[in-house]
């Protein structure tokens, strides 16, 4: 161990998932999830429910974290949290922990904005992962979001491009539903898009101006069509699952390419990295990889457990700002929606 290490445990608690993870340097020695169950019988996360969970599972999670890591509290050189954006009962608990923790091993405290977390866990040191030189652009997608972002350097970032309604992985989860899929959605219609033909429904796509966003009218287009195939055919969602979640996931990921074509043309950016929980989805990974020889794109996939939320990517921003000296005092604020 070098004199120069830094040890950064990290907490993000801003939906429905308590996580910690323990970063040497870059490095991640450890990064514990734990998931809330609960939430699959209501069909989406609840608040209020959330938190309770996040109260349950913290101490046990960030102790889990340092045994992994083999790290005792006392080595550690900072503590980085998850400000916000997010639920703002499950963000508290998180923050106080974080306060708390900081006081009482007399360290610094890291606010962390989760948006950029997701974007900055490229920078996680993982073997047979390159990491983007800025500038680059990122295509950051979620439940919550989806934006196009400009990153010129680690605390550089301006969003060029959003959604004017709904979230991406809201399309997704909301298509799902509307096939009487269970919660969560997403990852279900990727996997049977897999089995199914892209081409089968043509849906039409969103004309928006710029480089933002619309998905609140697929939506709306997806549950009509639905309801009017059902009508016709009581088994239409059974008979050609495979079908229409492939058409979907086609018409969601041409939406996002042709934004993306156009941020590359704007700017003469040829550097694309993608983050947050819907960078999961294996037809937009895979898209993404196929840019690089058909648009000479050099592209960014980060590891699988670095997309949805995690501590990890909470940790490399601690890192960064750590390094810059770019710390909190207990007056932070948890705030469910946060300034960019």
């Amino acid at each position: 161990m070098s004199y120069k290490d830094v040890f950064i445990l990290a907490i993000e608690s801003s939906c429905d998932d308590t996580a910690a993870a323990v970063l040497q340097n870059d490095k991640v020695l450890s990064n514990v999830v734990a998931g809330q169950k609960i939430h699959e019988e209501y069909g989406g996360v609840v608040p209020e429910l959330a938190s309770r969970a996040h109260q349950q599972n913290i101490v046990p999670v960030i102790d889990m974290a340092l045994k992994k890591a083999n790290i005792d509290k006392s080595q550690l050189s900072a503590i980085a949290f998850t400000q916000g954006p997010g639920l703002m009962g499950s963000l508290l608990v998180g923050t106080s922990f974080a306060k708390s923790l900081s006081m009482a091993l007399n360290i610094p405290l890291i606010a962390v904005n989760h948006m950029h977390a997701h974007i900055l866990a490229h920078f996680i040191d993982e073997e047979g992962f390159d990491k983007p030189e800025f500038p680059f652009l990122a295509l950051t997608i979620s439940g919550g979001h989806t934006q196009i972002v400009k990153v010129n350097d680690f605390f550089n970032m301006e969003i060029i491009g959003e959604t004017t309604d709904d979230a991406v992985g809201e399309a997704f989860d909301k298509s799902a539903k509307i096939m009487g899929l269970p919660y969560p959605g997403g990852p279900l219609i990727d996997k049977f898009a897999k089995e199914g033909n892209p081409k089968a429904y043509q849906f039409t796509k969103p004309k928006v101006p710029g480089l933002n966003f619309s998905f609140s009218g697929l939506k709306t287009q997806i549950l009509y069509f639905i309801q009017k195939n059902v009508a016709e055919n009581a088994n239409f969602i059974e008979e050609n699952k495979a079908d229409i979640c492939a058409s979907i996931q086609h018409t969601i990921i041409e939406i996002l390419m042709e934004k993306l074509k156009m941020a590359v043309a704007e700017t003469g950016i040829k550097q694309i990295a993608i983050g947050g929980g819907v960078s999961a989805n294996s037809g937009i990974r895979q898209t993404l990889k196929d840019a690089e020889n058909k648009y000479g794109w050099k592209t960014f996939v980060p590891k699988f457990e670095y997309t949805t939320d995690n501590a990890a990517m909470i940790g490399i921003v601690g890192y960064q700002k750590y390094l810059s000296q770019k710390f909190n005092d207990a007056s932070v604020v948890s705030k469910a929606r946060i300034e960019f």
